[in-house]
């Protein structure tokens, strides 16, 4: 038992023994320096024109709309248009029973003739009294008197006009005509209905579909961009989306207008400022009532200085990009002076300057870098994606 204690605390004395040695005759590993190139990808600096562009959501408003209400009372006869047509400016649209009106057009012509029938009399008659007047044939009262009765027929005879002309405007109304170009709403009655100019509801609608304006609200921090944009020699263009995302290929062009109007106040309440644009409207792509993004071209940046929004990095105080340099990097600071989803135009750096897009985290003034080219497999699904 002795003897098998000593022969294992040999063998364990061999092992370390062997241990120590071959640690102290085995290759050194090879320590990261911490100089070592890290990883970036990179991009230049592209000198282009670039337009400006400011979003907001919008309401397509129609620039005319007007309910058809009766002038005067009356069963409605004939309606002469169907729901949804379109029509034009004097377009008849509806007639109402007219038989009442035209009798009382009737009685006040015959009482215009009566009185002029008379006044011609009297007139006659004042001839005479006149000439009698001056041999003192009659009395310079007869004469007057004579005068007053062709006074009071006249007014009579003008009272009778008035009346024919008052039945006249009544009978028009029993002719109802459209007052503008659009296309008719729903009928809310039928023929044979009585209608009463007490009516609130009327009988439809027509609504101005083209030309249509969207009316559309931005920050007040807008209103001297806009106040520009409303004195140029050509107004701005304004474009009109279904869907918020303009860029996204799932937004929907609707249609393309002009600024034509800034409300003239800011809403204390939100702080924004209303405009409108006019859009022509043909295909009717644009509906009254309908929710739209409406997106407009507020500057051209000539030769500006653009790179992807992933190069601009945050700091402290300001912006900041790494530029490659050899195979380091400085940090240069740069302003933004746009920005949005796909592209930032910056200052402070040169047209072909090179910088990182992509690594920045381990990135620090002087390092060293290894720039990455993109996989073979990601450049071939571009080229696939590129083909018709």
């Amino acid at each position: 038992m002795h003897i098998q204690r000593k022969t294992t605390l040999i063998v364990l004395v061999c092992v370390a023994l062997a241990t120590v040695a071959w640690l102290s005759i085995r290759p050194a590993k090879t320590k990261l320096s911490a100089s070592s190139a890290i990883p970036v990808r990179v991009v230049s600096v592209a000198q282009q024109d670039i337009p400006r562009f400011v979003s907001g959501i919008g309401s397509v408003l129609s620039l005319h709309s007007v309910v058809i209400r009766p002038q005067v009372d009356g069963i409605l006869t004939q309606l002469q248009v169907k729901e949804g047509q379109l029509v034009k400016a004097g377009d008849l649209l509806a007639s109402i029973d007219d038989r009442a009106i035209r009798a009382s057009l009737d009685q006040a012509k015959a009482q215009l003739s009566e009185s002029q029938a008379q006044l011609q009399v009297a007139q006659v008659n004042l001839k005479r009294y006149k000439e009698l007047s001056i041999d003192d044939g009659v009395s310079k009262q007869t004469y007057d008197q004579q005068q007053a009765l062709v006074n009071q027929l006249k007014a009579t005879a003008q009272g009778n006009q008035a009346a024919i002309d008052a039945a006249q405007v009544q009978l028009s109304y029993t002719q109802i005509r459209s007052p503008v170009s659009g296309r008719v709403g729903i009928r809310n009655v039928d023929e044979g209905n009585f209608l009463r100019t007490s009516d609130t509801q009327g009988l439809f609608s027509v609504t101005q579909i083209d030309p249509i304006a969207v009316e559309f609200s931005l920050p007040q921090q807008m209103l001297p961009t806009l106040q520009g944009l409303i004195a140029a020699q050509h107004p701005a263009s304004v474009d009109a989306f279904l869907g918020a995302d303009t860029d996204s290929p799932a937004a929907v062009l609707l249609g393309e207008g002009r600024l034509s109007l800034i409300d003239n106040q800011i809403s204390a309440t939100t702080g924004t400022i209303r405009a409108k644009a006019e859009f022509s409207n043909a295909t009717q792509t644009l509906w009254p009532g309908q929710l739209v993004t409406v997106k407009i071209q507020t500057a051209l940046d000539k030769a500006a200085l653009v790179v992807p929004p992933t190069v601009v990095q945050r700091g402290m105080d300001s912006h900041f990009v790494y530029r490659l340099n050899g195979d380091k990097v400085d940090v240069v600071p740069v302003h933004v002076a746009y920005q949005n989803s796909d592209l930032t135009i910056v200052t402070g750096v040169q047209s072909g300057d090179v910088l990182v897009s992509d690594g920045q985290s381990r990135l620090k003034a002087g390092a060293q870098v290894e720039v990455l080219k993109e996989p073979p497999q990601v450049i071939q699904t571009a080229q696939a994606q590129a083909r018709p």
